[in-house]
Formats: structure tokens, sequence, C-alpha cells
């Protein structure tokens, strides 16, 4: 019986949708208008260095990356093979885009294990 790992990537690529639509736009109205529109104050440092502190916030933060990460690896493998036919090289674009969040997330947990 042969294994396939696609149901895998397939799992990633639900959760980090559902994640990313869950998370990104409330990051993003923070982000994007609330501080500088000041609706919202600026936190300071010491406020942000609390927030991240708990290393449960960290792995939530790390879970919104690395499934958000998936998401787009994903979705951009499926558009390079489907929107610009480039079927041949199959192999190559699965192991640059997985690899390449592969490669951010182990970044993002090395920097966050160490924030």
């Amino acid at each position: 019986m042969k294994s396939h790992v696609e149901p895998f990537w397939w799992s990633l690529f639900g959760a980090g949708g559902a994640i990313s639509a869950l998370f990104l736009p409330v990051l993003s109205i923070i982000i994007g208008l609330a501080i500088p529109f000041g609706w919202i104050d600026i936190p300071s440092y010491e406020h942000i260095y609390g927030i991240f502190e708990p290393l449960s916030v960290r792995l939530v933060l790390l879970a919104i990356i690395s499934l958000s990460l998936f998401h787009w690896a994903h979705r951009f493998r499926f558009t390079l093979y489907e929107g610009l036919q480039l079927h041949r090289f199959k192999y190559i674009i699965a192991i640059l885009c997985y690899g390449s969040a592969i490669t951010i997330v182990a970044f993002a947990s090395y920097s966050l294990w160490n924030y």
C-alpha cells in the first residue's frame, strides 16, 4: 500500500485557512488602522514584552504563523501548477514552497523561544 503525504498538506492548508481567517483581519485592523489613527495608544516595549512573556502566548503565535505559512505554501504551489501550467516542475515547486514555509517556521520558533 502506497503512502501519500498529500492529506497531511491539505490538513495544514485547511487549518491555516481557518486560523488566518480568524486572526489576521483582527491583527490587520489593530496594526493597520487602530494604532495609526490613534484609536488606541501605542503600546510600550514593556507592555509588549509582558504580553509575549508567557510560553502559551508564544505557542499560540507560533501556531498562527506556521499554519498561515503552510496555507500560503499550499495555495502558492497549486497556483503555480494550475495557473501557470508548471506541472513538469512539480517536485521542485513543492520542495521550494514547503521548504520555505518550514524554514520560516524554524526561524520563527527560534525567535519566539529566545524572546
